[in-house]
């Protein structure tokens, strides 16, 4: 057994300065790149979660201009119509003076012809009354086989 623990001894010596160069590794694996790559895998980390934090505000930004911008559209057709509705009365007021003013104007026309045709049958009733006894000797004058103008 004395021998076994010789030749573990021994054994053990010679791994020392293996488990030296192991620890050594070790240590300048650790430093040299596993702490370069965590700090890479950390700022990739960083960068994607400031990218997406940055796309998220984007998105937000965006939908808030959008809503800006259908809130503005609907309040310019909202005018548009309000312009559109004025129009239309004020075209509907001027149509309804036009129609009044050509209905007083017909009025004041047919008052004017009316007048003229009462005046004209008054004239022509007068004509006929002056004229109606002058034709009324001539056909008797002429009925009766008399010369014109003499009576008795």
């Amino acid at each position: 057994m004395e021998q076994t623990l010789h030749a573990l001894a021994g054994i053990m010596v010679k791994a020392i300065p293996t488990v030296v160069l192991l620890l050594i590794l070790h240590f300048y694996l650790k430093a040299m790149l596993f702490k370069p790559l965590d700090q890479v895998l950390k700022q990739r980390q960083e960068l994607t979660e400031g990218a997406r934090k940055a796309a998220e505000q984007s998105l937000l930004a965006a939908d808030r201009k959008q809503q800006e911008y259908e809130a503005k559209f609907r309040e310019a057709r909202a005018e548009v119509y309000r312009l559109q509705e004025e129009t239309r009365r004020q075209w509907l007021e001027d149509q309804a003076a036009q129609i009044a003013e050509a209905r007083e104007r017909s009025e004041v026309s047919m008052r004017s012809a009316r007048e003229q045709i009462a005046a004209e049958v008054t004239a022509a009733k007068q004509t006929l009354a002056d004229t109606s006894g002058v034709l009324a000797d001539q056909i008797a004058d002429a009925i009766l086989g008399r010369k014109p103008g003499t009576y008795a």
